[in-house]
């Protein structure tokens, strides 16, 4: 669809004429679908709802549009689009190489899980140093995969580099972008080659929907070399004379994304539901007005924690508009969610945390509501220790997530906080 992001959210991706000329994306709440031949097909395309279902297709079409990729599958969590994504790329043994200051389920998943399944994964502290990103690199290595925004300090990934880095090397570049949306960065339009979100946080932005999406640019070379999974044939994949093809064969550069429905949400079944769809639509409906909002927010309430007597640090990318990261990759700002740190011990941020009156205490981000949290005991408990006192996960850190309310009362809390908690 063509327009401005602004148009393309609440219409990409849906024709009302062929839903009875709703506006809203209806819910499909069924199973599955009639089929209208023998052979189990139906005219639009839809046959059992683990596989497609219409509401769903509808979020897919959405973000696939506005994130500018080729092919967009939902799942049922931002976890499932991480999975997904890195068996789909490594499947049958591989090497990544990771930050180690990514989303702390997502560490614990490449640091201890995926070497059961011939995973392996190297983290580097810096992301940035591509020398040492670069010496990394083996025949067995299967990609790149970094966060735009790390979690919770803010770190900027310098997108068009890794990707330079990662093609040098016919590597895929994978960029978990969840922090700030298809609205305030696009990693595909930077040379990224696969996009995943928990949609769970910004895109839906109201706290009510566990759900993720992996996006495929559809211009990466998927070699049978180092990718032989797409070069095997299947039998779903019937050419016109009924034989078996491969997914290359079937869908060229697009064939990542296709195989990820075809095999991986299909067999291991992490499907988002359509309700969940529907909730998500929803929030896209306001995702810029949004995310305005609490960039705006963030930013207040991060300028007068610096001011704060009891802080001593401020980590948040969008204080520094001079840095040029931030310049080059978000001119409409970093995102909504930030850390800092308190000249106190694990008692006083424990009396902090419990003191708050609009900060609600929970383990999410991009939530219309304020949401505050311990990252050291609750959000990044997976990550080893060493790691967690590597990447400044103190005890005496303290996550926001901003949401909507009115700045001056997000501080005006904060503050009744922090002096209660040093009373």
């Amino acid at each position: 669809m063509t327009g401005r992001f602004e148009t393309r959210r609440l219409h990409a991706g849906y024709e009302p004429e062929k839903h009875g000329h709703s506006p809203l994306v209806p819910i499909y709440q069924t199973a599955a679908f009639e089929m209208t031949d023998p052979n189990g097909r139906n005219p639009e395309g839809f046959v059992y709802s683990r596989v497609g279902n219409p509401t769903v297709a509808a979020f897919e079409s959405r973000i696939c549009d506005l994130a500018g990729g080729s092919t967009a599958t939902a799942v049922a969590s931002g976890m499932a689009a991480i999975t997904d994504t890195l068996l789909n790329v490594a499947e049958g043994g591989g090497h990544i190489i990771a930050p180690n200051n990514i989303y702390g389920a997502g560490l614990d998943e490449m640091y201890y899980l995926l070497p059961k399944f011939g995973i392996k994964t190297d983290f580097v502290k810096d992301i940035n140093d591509f020398s040492s990103v670069e010496a990394l690199i083996t025949p067995e290595t299967k990609a790149i995969y970094t966060e735009s925004v790390s979690n919770p300090s803010t770190a900027i990934a310098d997108i068009e580099g890794l990707a330079t880095l990662a093609h040098k090397h016919h590597l895929p570049l994978i960029v978990d972008n969840t922090f700030p949306t298809p609205y305030l960065f696009r990693p595909l339009e930077h040379g990224a080659d696969i996009d995943v979100y928990s949609s769970t946080k910004g895109i839906n932005g109201h706290g009510n929907v566990v759900s993720g999406i992996v996006i495929d640019g559809g211009h990466f070379d998927w070699n049978a070399e180092r990718f032989p999974q797409f070069h095997e044939k299947e039998l779903i994949l019937p050419n016109a004379d009924g034989k078996p093809q491969t997914f290359v064969d079937a869908f060229g550069n697009t064939a990542f994304g296709h195989r990820i429905r075809m095999k991986y949400v299909r067999l291991f079944g992490a499907v988002m539901s359509p309700f969940d769809a529907y909730l998500a639509l929803l929030g896209i409906d306001t995702i810029a007005e949004r995310l305005d909002k609490e960039v705006n927010n963030a930013l207040k309430v991060a300028q007068y924690l610096t001011t704060n007597s009891h802080v001593t640090a401020v980590h948040y990318a969008g204080i520094h508009p001079e840095d040029p990261l931030v310049k080059k990759y978000f001119p409409k700002g970093v995102g909504t969610t930030f850390s800092f740190e308190l000249a106190a011990n694990e008692e006083q941020v424990d009396k902090l945390l419990l003191s708050t009156k609009i900060f609600t205490y929970l383990p999410n981000v991009g939530d219309s509501r304020s949401l505050i949290v311990n990252p050291r005991r609750v959000t990044h408990r997976e990550v080893p220790l060493h790691l967690r006192d590597e990447q400044g996960l103190t005890a005496n850190l303290v996550r926001l997530s901003i949401g909507l309310e009115a700045a001056d009362d997000l501080i005006a809390d904060l503050d009744q906080a922090i002096t209660c908690s040093f009373s």
